[in-house]
């Protein structure tokens, strides 16, 4: 395929303290491709001064792009935000924080030209990925990959690894259908462009360190509530998948995207 730019969204929140460097490290992944790019950070609430320090990167590049709004709506919403504001012919996000070594994304975009693909998720499950992360988090990543086999038919080994790429045209589909913001968006977005026909995903290595908390962490009560809502989001793109036929063109009026 024909590519002119490449497009890289990264959510924040709460990343004062280390959005400069998150970008600095992204951006000089960027300069090293061989196609142009821009690089948009999307501030999900200015409840700190996380926008503040981002923009002042910003002002030393063209092509890179700060934009934000005041409430926290959540990391679905911030990179369907930032996407929307895109203009590449490919369109990828990258978490910030650095728990995921940016130089992957070099290796994403390989492997997405390689595949001629719709979509390239980073992935956990990968054989030849570099993964640290505690092995209660490794069985419930395993479960859920499962449930998402099963609800979905999606055949990727891990959904969730905050580093994906997408053709232009897959968003331009898919976009306007979304609803979760939170927890599972991921899923909703392969999910759905699974059932529009782009069926071209392919998984792609990564590098990554998640090695936070011990095994208290599994069992507080902000871990099982956020499992709990996870597990919600994904049974309710379920229910509008499979029940209500939702995302069908015919719905068209029923779609909506909040961009307030």
């Amino acid at each position: 395929m024909e590519i002119s730019l490449i497009s890289v969204i990264v959510p924040a929140f709460r990343q004062e303290g280390a959005i400069v460097r998150d970008l600095k490290r992204i951006k000089e992944v960027l300069d090293k491709l061989r196609y142009p790019t821009e690089l948009i950070c999307v501030v999900d609430g200015k409840i700190d001064n996380t926008f503040i320090n981002a923009q002042r990167f910003a002002k030393k590049y063209s092509n890179v792009k700060v934009i934000g709004y005041e409430t926290n709506k959540g990391k679905g919403y911030a990179v369907r935000f930032g996407m929307a504001e895109s203009r590449g012919d490919i369109v990828g996000f990258v978490d910030a924080g650095m728990d995921l070594n940016p130089n992957g994304l070099s290796l994403l975009l390989e492997h997405f030209e390689w595949y001629n693909a719709d979509i390239i998720v980073g992935s956990k499950r990968h054989p030849v990925s570099k993964v640290d992360y505690p092995w209660q988090r490794r069985i419930l990543s395993m479960g859920y990959q499962f449930l998402v086999l099963v609800l979905f038919g999606l055949k990727i080994r891990d959904t969730q690894v905050g580093m994906k790429f997408f053709r232009r045209a897959v968003l331009e589909k898919v976009l306007p259908r979304l609803l979760v913001k939170r927890f599972a968006f991921d899923v909703e977005m392969l999910a759905v462009a699974n059932y529009l026909g782009f069926k071209r995903i392919f998984e792609a290595p990564i590098d990554i360190n998640l090695r936070f908390g011990g095994t208290s962490t599994f069992t507080s009560q902000r871990f099982v509530r956020t499992v709990l809502a996870m597990l919600k989001d994904t049974l309710a793109v379920f229910y509008r998948l499979r029940i209500l036929n939702y995302y069908a063109d015919e719905n068209k009026r029923k779609w909506r995207f909040d961009r307030n």
